[in-house]
């Protein structure tokens, strides 16, 4: 899915105009604004961004990220810092001082402890908490891993297993519970481990790729070219090659890691991000961003390379004030300077300003990407698979289907677009998560996925230490593939079968959907429980007049909702409906496109709304096709139902042949007191009463027949009524009705005498 690039509407560039772009940060950043600050870290496992002065610890939540968001502050005692985690729990910190040492703080009690190397030909590279049921906490030495499980008694760490391995440096990620340790001359040799809820799996070594540049050359794999990334799910591992400039992939397994294939990179220095399961690749010395969606087979990028944009910059702002406070964004032009030197991008999604304590978070702009390439269904598919912008995602494949129907494209063309989002409706109907409820910001620590139990993933962050004790954080998200080795090479990952799910589990109430109004139809007599999903959620589609509400709503129901998918219910209503109205001519088109969705439905066994069925016997009315409508009627392809039987009844004012189809449907779906009331409405009150006899129609009232006798002025008829529901109806004689119309027959009958 390539294109031309589009303009980002609603961006603001820092020169006051709309910017190319398909991925953008936005003012202002979560600023770290405290005086004689020092540092920047960031703890994964806790998804806190932190910072010291030379006596106290301050901390920032950036989930959900609010750049107003208060820290909180612990004293600590002075001294270097290399690097600082919480606990999982929160209880403790731990503050690396040196090389050989690790110090601990107990936030409740303000006792402190300390961890140091046993031998000095050991060094530490760094340290993580963990939820293991082995240990507490893994420190990384040059020498493997020690567990440790926290003596609450003795206010220490009491040793539990050692890991001894060569370690020239290690990437972690929290999430997964994944540590990688690189050792060998190169650092291209790898051990893994996966300490999870489940226990401590070790993973099968493997080595990483690296062209020479020359015959007796060997490049060292330095920290800063891997990265560990999930998307949709599933662990990769991204090494930067510089000598070959490719990005290659490797996918972990239950018993095996294997190289998935590579990607093109174009800068000597570059960087990854994860942003709603779309991969992209920063060009830092191109300044530009390539967004790749592994999902599908194509290792082709989304979109065309563009910069990355900083949205929502005041424009009232001069150039020169936002240059003395925000060097490092702009240059002394006054334009925008991304991929700054003192840049740290935190996989997933977040990019750190070491030098000004800032921290912003990378968004796609779905608008832009989808206005960016013409071909419908791969624009579509790519905006079904996205979970953060779910309300806007689901905006734009309304709008993009309802655009193609009125351009009248090809039909095929639409039915493939169709296809798309039956598809992903049916799949997310099977999996439960067209509409689960609230989301959950955090996942507990103890949905962790592991190799024998996969489960949730989120956002997290990767630590590289190199042997030299340099830090270099990333942030990211990681769950092991509970499978064993049979899967093709390649980069691509669109075999679902072969998929291990991670998405975010919640402990919330599931929502259930009201019902919606049909416009052209009552839906009074529609069997609820046959409609397993009607959204209740009132969409403006692209183009609504007030975008600031739009967005407040947007953002509102994104917390909502889970998944894009688009009910058919929507589907009639903001599509084929609303097309309906603005087309004009034959409506051939518009009916073939129905009978497309139609098909698409029944193929996945999905329920249609009777209002669509109704919308078809409407159109083909209105153009007389009465021929067409019975072949539809016969051949089942419009589904019976009372909406539209009644919907057949007023078509045939004009076809007597219509008409009769909608009494047969009535009859048909056992709708015995609406067909007896017809019948009588006709005027055929005798088969009416033979059809009530026959099928014990017990809910009519006897005065609807005994008007229309009355009207026929016939004595025998009304006298035939009179005595069939003294019969049928017990004590009907001492009735109202019996009494007055008794005496309306003696009536008759004495002007017939006289």
């Amino acid at each position: 899915m390539s294109g031309k690039a589009s303009s980002s509407q609603p961006s603001i560039g820092l020169g006051g105009s709309g910017a190319l772009s398909h991925v953008y940060i936005q003012y202002p950043p979560l600023h770290c604004s405290i005086p004689g600050l020092r540092g920047l870290h960031y703890d994964d496992g806790n998804r806190l961004l932190i910072s010291s002065t030379s006596d106290q610890i301050f901390s920032w939540k950036t989930v959900p990220f609010d750049p107003l968001v208060t820290p909180t502050c612990d004293s600590v005692s002075e001294g270097p810092i290399l690097r600082i985690r919480f606990s999982l729990d929160a209880k403790l910190i731990a503050v690396q001082r040196s090389s050989t040492e690790i110090e601990f703080y107990n936030r409740e009690t303000k006792e402190t402890f300390f961890q140091r190397c046993r031998s000095e030909s050991e060094n530490i590279l760094g340290f993580f908490w963990t939820d293991c049921p082995l240990c507490d906490i893994v420190i990384v030495k040059t020498s493997g891993l020690d567990l440790f499980a926290y003596n609450s008694v003795s206010k220490s760490l009491d040793l539990v297993e050692t890991r001894k391995s060569n370690v020239s440096w290690y990437v972690y990620t929290h999430e997964s519970r994944l540590v990688l340790l690189a050792s060998g001359m190169q650092c291209r040799t790898f051990t893994g481990f996966q300490l999870s809820s489940a226990g401590m799996i070790r993973l099968p070594k493997f080595e990483m790729a690296m062209a020479k540049p020359e015959v007796n050359s060997k490049p060292v794999l330095d920290a800063e070219d891997v990265y560990i990334v999930t998307v949709y799910g599933r662990i990769y591992c991204l090494q930067v090659d510089r000598v070959a400039m490719l990005l290659h992939s490797y996918r972990f397994y239950r018993d095996a890691v294997v190289q998935q294939g590579s990607l093109p990179i174009y800068s000597s220095k570059i960087a990854v991000s994860v942003v709603d399961n779309v991969l992209l690749v920063h060009q830092v010395n191109a300044k530009v961003v390539i967004l790749y969606d592994i999902f599908a087979d194509s290792r082709v990028p989304v979109s065309a390379p563009l910069p990355l944009l900083l949205r929502g910059f005041p424009r009232s702002y001069s150039s020169s004030r936002f240059r003395e406070s925000e060097n490092s964004e702009v240059n002394n032009t006054g334009e925008s300077v991304i991929y700054g030197d003192n840049w740290t991008f935190l996989v997933p999604d977040l990019i750190c300003d070491i030098s000004n304590k800032r921290s912003w978070k990378i968004h796609l702009d779905l608008e832009a990407i989808s206005a960016s390439s013409s071909e419908v269904p791969s624009v579509l598919e790519f905006l079904q698979r996205r979970k953060l912008e779910t309300y806007k995602a689901k905006q734009l494949c309304l709008g993009i289907v309802r655009t193609v129907i009125l351009e009248r494209r090809p039909v095929s063309v639409v039915a493939r677009a169709i296809d798309v989002l039956v598809t992903s409706y049916s799949h997310s109907i099977k999996t439960g998560s067209y509409f689960k409820g609230l989301k959950n910001e955090k996942t507990s620590p103890s949905n962790v996925p592991n190799v024998n139990s996969p489960v949730s993933s989120t956002d997290v962050s990767t630590s590289r230490i190199d042997g030299l004790g340099k830090s270099i954080r990333h942030e990211s998200a990681a769950g092991i593939d509970n499978e064993s080795l049979n899967r093709s090479s390649t980069f691509s990952a669109s075999e679902s079968e072969d998929i291990s799910s991670f998405e975010p589990k919640t402990n919330s109430n599931d929502l259930q959907l009201g019902g919606c109004k049909a416009d052209r139809a009552s839906l009074s007599g529609a069997d609820s429980a046959n409609e397993v999903h009607r959204s209740s959620l009132k969409y403006q589609l692209p183009g609504s007049s007030d975008s600031s509400i739009n967005a407040n709503i947007a953002e509102q129901q994104d917390s909502q909702l889970t998944s894009p998918a688009i009910s058919p219910d929507e589907m009639y209503r903001f599509v084929f409906a609303s097309v309906e109205e603005e087309m004009v001519g034959d409506p051939s088109y518009l009916v073939s496109i129905i009978v497309e969705f139609l098909r698409s439905a029944n193929l996945e066994k999905i329920k249609i709304h009777p209002s669509l069925y109704v919308l078809t016997v409407q159109l083909l009315s209105r153009y007389e096709r009465y021929a067409e409508l019975g072949l539809f009627i016969i051949n089942k392809i419009l589904e019976p139902s009372k909406e539209v039987a009644l919907q057949l009844l007023e078509s045939g004012r004009q076809s007597i042949q219509t008409r009769k189809l909608g009494l047969d449907m009535l009859r048909q779906l056992s709708l015995h007191q609406d067909y007896v009331l017809l019948l009588v409405q006709d005027g055929y009150y005798r088969e009416a009463l033979r059809y009530a006899w026959k099928h014990k129609v017990t809910t009519v009232r006897p005065s609807l027949f005994l008007e229309a006798t009355f009207a026929s002025n016939d004595s025998q008829h009304l006298a035939a009524v009179l005595r069939f529901f003294s019969d049928f109806i017990p004590d009907f004689h001492n009735t109202a009705d019996f009494n007055s119309y008794y005496r309306v027959l003696n009536e008759m009958k004495s002007s017939i005498a006289a």
